[in-house]
């Protein structure tokens, strides 16, 4: 008889979601699906605001990665205008790039530090008492540490060029609405409260150095565990660099083949389109010339460093061509190599902050510049968690008539249900139970891509998890629901 599992909710990801997974008539396993089962609307609530406001009403989707969502609006708002990136001037461009980095750089803390870590230490069979940071804090105190004062870190960067940690205001349509001071800057410079950026730099050589260690002693399930082949997305610079705040779109295959030539931004519409399926509210995006079975691609930390020709950060670049020689200059499709590419560009970041803060133009006073109003405006960027697409249209008086997003998660919408399938196929066993260890390890696949569902669905809430068994003609055999503490 056939039989469907169901697991509910997941944790230690942002948001809410399930699982099912179906068995056949004999008992083994024939799909699995990663449900997402809220909805929001975001796109419809910004429709009649005034065009200037978005910027401060799409952080609201999100408390985790609020300054992407900020900065991708702002971009497409500064389209609205009339402006190209090149047309604002240094020194804004400067203060958005050092927030962005401040974000990235904070974002990738929290996950590796407090979300992802338990899940290395501790094993899939740990209890979920100890699946936490707490624990962490417990078995390697330093590292819990260093984590701590490193979104911190992050942090003091967005309250100093934002206002606050978390919904602050910065960018203004062609620009940013205050200097930076010298005060601020060398705050960040200098070891007091809160470590030195030069600290951050040393400590994130650390963490790339702790990851390499962890995978030399752990290397058979890191490279195995929820490995499939994928397409790759991220923007990239001229020259083909990581570029985490405005570059062109390009996409790779499994084996590395271009499927999108570094492409301009305002002619996404012409490659992507989005499919739709009953079973979830998140959409699943898709490159339109290769179609839905082979257009889909991960985003995020591996895809920016499997599609990147290399890092214009010395440290960092040191770092990505270990990471790439580790797969012969292949794309690397390891889902737990996630972990290792975020810590790469940790390092990157705090080596852009560094740089940035000893920049004489972050102190400037030219922070506006004035356009044309538009009807149309597009703003990409590189969140924590992948390509992030902000389109709005808007009419005579400026209000806004239509409103498109792309997040990272829904890109990863497809690559997660693959990761789940993935461990669906080789953890369940003929006996439809939903073990501990069981339940996790399709948990660490999805936290891998550090999902944000909220932003993905605009959906509210926290990502406890369901999962469920059900058999071929869809009767739930077993069901757990799994709250948010672990």
């Amino acid at each position: 008889m056939g039989k469907k599992i169901i697991i509910d909710p997941v944790t230690r990801v942002e948001g809410h979601g399930k699982v099912t997974i179906h068995l056949d008539e004999s008992g083994h396993v024939e799909d699995a699906f990663f449900h997402i089962v809220e909805f929001r609307g975001f796109e419809r609530f910004v429709q009649g605001h005034p065009y200037w406001e978005a910027p401060q009403l799409v952080q609201r989707l999100c408390g985790i990665c609020p300054v992407s969502h900020h900065l991708a609006a702002a971009k497409a708002i500064d389209q609205l205008v009339g402006l190209e990136p090149e047309q604002l001037s240094p020194t804004a461009t400067k203060l958005r790039r050092l927030l962005h980095y401040g974000q990235i750089f904070q974002s990738h803390a929290l996950h590796f530090f407090y979300l992802a870590s338990p899940d290395l230490l501790f094993g899939f069979d740990a209890p979920p008492e100890r699946r936490n940071v707490v624990a962490v804090a417990h078995e390697n105190k330093e590292l819990a540490r260093k984590g701590i004062l490193m979104r911190k870190f992050g942090q003091e960067i967005i309250k100093a060029i934002a206002g606050k940690k978390i919904h602050g205001i910065a960018a203004v349509p062609g620009g940013v609405h205050k200097t930076f001071t010298p005060e601020e800057r060398d705050y960040l410079l200098k070891d007091n409260e809160t470590p030195s950026a030069d600290t951050m730099i040393e400590w994130s050589r650390e963490m790339v150095r702790f990851i390499k260690l962890y995978h030399d002693q752990h290397f058979q399930w890191l490279d195995h565990f929820a490995r499939y082949p994928s397409g790759h997305l991220a923007l990239v610079g001229p020259e083909g660099e990581l570029e985490l705040y405005h570059g062109r779109l390009r996409a790779i295959d499994a084996e590395g083949r271009v499927t999108l030539n570094d492409v301009p931004n305002n002619d996404y519409l012409k490659y992507f389109t989005e499919e739709v399926e009953k079973w979830s509210y998140m959409k699943f995006p898709y490159l339109k010339h290769l179609g839905r079975k082979r257009g889909w691609n991960r985003v995020g930390p591996l895809a920016r460093l499997n599609v990147c020709n290399g890092i214009p950060t010395p440290l960092a670049h040191q770092e990505w061509e270990e990471f790439r020689r580790y797969t012969n200059g292949l794309p690397n499709n390891c889902t737990m190599h996630s972990h290792w590419a975020r810590l790469i560009e940790m390092l990157h970041c705090a080596e852009m902050i560094k740089t940035l803060l000893l920049d004489p133009a972050i102190l400037g006073d030219d922070l506006v510049r004035e356009g044309t109003l538009r009807p149309e405006g597009i703003g990409i960027i590189e969140a924590p968690r992948g390509t992030l697409i902000h389109h709005y249209k808007v009419d005579e008086k400026g209000m806004i008539t239509k409103c498109n997003l792309i997040v990272s998660t829904t890109h990863n919408n497809e690559p997660m249900n693959r990761a789940v399938r993935w461990v669906a196929q080789n953890v369940i066993s003929d006996k439809p139970e939903i073990t501990e260890g069981m339940l996790n390890q399709i948990e660490v696949a999805i936290r891998a891509y550090d999902p944000c569902l909220s932003c993905a669905t605009h959906a509210l809430g926290q990502m406890p998890l369901q999962v469920a068994i059900l058999d071929h003609e869809g009767k739930v055999l077993n069901e757990r629901c799994k709250t948010n503490k672990s």
